[in-house]
């Protein structure tokens, strides 16, 4: 018999400012374990962890919230099982009534070193304490790679006009998905072809227009690589000044230096992007506080 893998579910750390400073976190009493938790719930088949952290908090407290930083991963055992899960911090969004059911039963909103001494098990005050350890996040970036977009070697015309291939308009669709969970204000894109067209069906989704910016192009004959990573880090910094939850594409010559200068950390090998693929950036300010790899 081929082995079991681990129960996989995934919730938030939701968050909202306190009445006198500071900020409370949300706790769900589970009637059926009579227990003080985190909010958190399994992964449909095939679903991305981020889009079930994001759903199963609005389907147990009526609240919409926005992912803003990986938080350490709780594994422990449910029975002969191993579960994982996966969490990230979530700022309030909007809330709707809170309806009590036979899964969740009562809402606490606490400050967090007293959510931490309220739940019921270690490894909740655990992730609890991380977040509590965090500066205050004032705005998310998604940071993508456009999708797959055939050879360019194949490709007659302008490199700027090259298209997404089958395969990167999957890609496209399926990032739409992840993406939508952040609830981005503003869509940018670089000025290649295929950078907007990755995003297309995140801002139809959403109804939103996107923004060229050519800080995040590729650096054109004659331009110096390092000036074009500094200008589009300036620039991702900038725009988390703007908008509290942005949505950019770039292209694979600019996202690994523009996030090692932004970060000041490693090489721009550690921060290397494949198509498809990108990262959530949390800031606290102009400062990058968190990135978490998002792969669909």
């Amino acid at each position: 018999m081929a082995p079991v893998g681990p129960i996989r579910a995934a919730g938030g750390v939701v968050w909202r400012p306190g009445p006198r400073g500071g900020v409370e976190v949300c706790l769900v009493h589970r009637p059926r374990y009579d227990d003080w938790s985190l909010p958190k719930g399994k992964l449909h088949a095939r679903e991305h962890p981020l889009v079930a952290a994001v759903r199963e908090v609005e389907e147990e407290t009526g609240i919409r919230a926005r992912p803003q930083v990986r938080l350490p991963s709780t594994r422990y055992r449910r029975g002969t099982q191993p579960k994982v899960v996966e969490y990230w911090s979530m700022r309030t969004l909007s809330a709707a009534r809170f309806s009590p059911n036979s899964e969740v039963d009562r809402l606490r909103w606490l400050a967090p070193e007293a959510a931490a001494r309220a739940v019921t098990y270690p490894h909740d005050a655990s992730v609890l304490r991380h977040f509590a350890s965090l500066p205050a996040i004032t705005a998310v970036v998604a940071l993508v790679r456009h999708a797959l977009a055939g050879k360019r070697g194949a490709w007659s015309g302008p490199d700027s006009a090259r298209p997404l291939d089958q395969a990167g308009r999957a890609q496209a669709r399926a990032l739409a998905t992840v993406l939508a969970q952040v609830a981005p204000e503003l869509v940018c894109s670089a000025s290649a072809r295929r950078c907007a067209q990755t995003i297309e069906p995140l801002a139809a989704r959403l109804d939103l227009p996107i923004e060229v910016e050519s800080a995040f192009d590729e650096p054109k004959p004659g331009q110096d690589t390092v000036d074009v990573a500094t200008g589009a880090a300036a620039r991702l910094s900038e725009l988390a000044t703007e908008r509290d939850a942005i949505v950019v594409c770039s292209q694979g010559k600019v996202i690994p230096p523009a996030l090692a200068h932004l970060s000041g950390l490693g090489s721009a090998k550690a921060w290397t992007t494949p198509k498809g693929t990108g990262w959530l950036l949390a800031f606290a300010g102009t400062h990058l506080a968190g990135a978490d790899r998002l792969i669909v």
